[in-house]
């Protein structure tokens, strides 16, 4: 293969990539959204600069998609921290667990979103919207929501997942005079959800159970306090996410 045809690959396996060109198309997305209050001092030891805490609010959510272009069917569960970025206000991923391959590797790839293994579940259980998240065989965080109990304005409901959003990427070099190595790349980028139709939307009732795994700590984030919960049902589809600070840029 020539260097200009080595140029025009995505990624590898070269024939078989492991995921293809965006952008990606979701029909039929599906949230459970809480947003709860916890210990400001967790979030500071991780969210990095030059983004600020003003509250100590979370959006645990789980989103289950069944059709997305290219992509295919899987679930998804995460925490979003509440920042300030500037005098804009947006979330940043911590932390985002998923069943699918190309929807994880893509997601590192190209855009620096924080996802790794995990088994998330969302359903309904008689009268009660459910989201489960297991690492490995053991359960790493419960919710629970009154299904369907009270409509939300769709307008409110879709500035709540339309705020941007906020990721770290970290790739390192390959030689270096350090034993640990350098980043060569070290970026905050900001990404966010275009084209979207918001289907329903309802609030209700909701639990959240957070349980302590050294390997998906969500319980980091203790839940103090659930300030409001939705349940979205949404088309949309999300943007390339662009570099909006390099800490490499900075001195030391």
């Amino acid at each position: 293969m020539r260097r200009e045809d080595v140029l025009k690959q995505l990624t590898t396996p070269i024939g078989a990539p492991a995921f293809p060109r965006g952008p990606f198309r979701f029909n039929n997305r599906e949230y459970l959204n809480i947003l709860y209050r916890t210990d400001i001092e967790a979030l500071r030891a991780v969210v990095p600069e030059p983004l600020e805490i003003d509250d100590p609010l979370v959006r645990w959510e789980i989103m289950r998609m069944p059709d997305t272009s290219g992509l295919g069917d899987y679930t998804e569960c995460g925490q979003a921290v509440q920042v300030r970025y500037g005098d804009e206000k947006g979330e940043y991923l911590h932390a985002m667990y998923l069943d699918n391959l190309p929807a994880l590797a893509s997601g590192r790839e190209i855009s620096g979103y924080p996802k790794v293994i995990g088994k998330p579940k969302l359903y309904v259980d008689s009268d009660t919207l459910v989201g489960t998240m297991d690492y490995g065989s053991l359960r790493v965080a419960t919710a629970t929501m009154g299904y369907k109990h009270r409509a939300l304005d769709l307008e409110k409901a879709k500035a709540e997942i339309c705020v941007p959003t906020f990721m770290l990427k970290i790739l390192w070099t390959y030689d270096s005079p350090k034993p640990a190595g350098e980043p060569r790349i070290c970026e905050l980028l900001r990404s966010e959800i275009t084209d979207i139709t918001v289907k329903g939307a309802w609030t209700g009732p909701a639990r959240l159970e957070l349980f302590a795994h050294a390997l998906a700590p969500m319980a980091d984030f203790p839940v103090r306090e659930i300030v409001a919960c939705s349940h979205i049902m949404t088309d949309l589809t999300l943007s390339r996410a662009k570099r909006c600070h390099n800490y490499l840029d900075q001195p030391r």
